[in-house]
């Protein structure tokens, strides 16, 4: 028998179960004591940092292992 079938409740919500929030860590850490003067430097930070993530693979398959 599979467990193709089987519904199992999650909790509302749980940030260990979500690899979302793995990948946030990593961004909020980097950018935490970033001083800016205007929203366009905190835009451009928060995309160079997600791009810096997202082409390092094993950062993000880490984020999804440890859910």
């Amino acid at each position: 028998m599979t467990d193709a079938g089987r519904v199992l409740q999650l909790p509302t919500y749980a940030a260990d179960l979500n690899p979302t929030e793995g990948i946030w860590s990593l961004f909020k850490r980097d950018i935490s004591n970033l001083a800016v003067t205007d929203v366009a430097q905190i835009t451009t930070a928060v995309k160079r940092r997600l791009k810096e993530i997202q082409y390092q693979p094993r950062l993000v398959d880490g984020c999804f292992g440890s859910t």
